[in-house]
């Protein structure tokens, strides 16, 4: 198979993993093979105060550079984005203040960097718990 074909399966290509502690509640997420995407790993891991707004938690992650490859105000419950000009991690899981609809909005242009495998929306069970804790997960 040609390098770089859809189907390829260089180093590059393999998608990481990383796991999302808050409280008591523990969910995977896998990152997609972008240059962002692997700077957040690369920064991880982490441990922060979180910040709500709506149903989405932010925080600082500083030190990774924000490439754009997905920039977008279209999102879904279970993305993870990067917000460059924050130096933010957003964890999307229901509607924020800008939603209209289901699904939720983001304040500005975010990069989707990954996505929650399995139910986003128990992490409003722990709205109220003051720290985040973003690991790898080995492959």
């Amino acid at each position: 198979m040609a390098p770089g074909s859809p189907h390829s399966n260089t180093m590059a290509d393999l998608l990481n993993k990383i796991r999302i502690t808050v409280g008591s509640v523990q969910l995977d997420a896998e990152l997609k093979s972008t240059k962002t995407a692997q700077e957040v790993y690369a920064a991880l891991p982490i441990e922060s105060p979180v910040n709500t707004w709506g149903e989405e938690f932010y925080f600082k992650l500083a030190g990774v550079k924000d490439h754009r490859e997905t920039a977008t105000n279209q999102v879904k419950v279970g993305d993870v984005a990067f917000w460059g000009a924050g130096q933010v991690l957003a964890i999307f899981f229901g509607r924020t203040p800008m939603s209209m609809g289901q699904d939720p909005v983001p304040a500005d242009r975010v990069n989707v960097i990954g996505r929650i495998l399995g139910d986003a929306s128990v992490l409003r069970r722990v709205m109220d718990v003051p720290t985040i804790r973003i690991d790898r997960i080995s492959p």
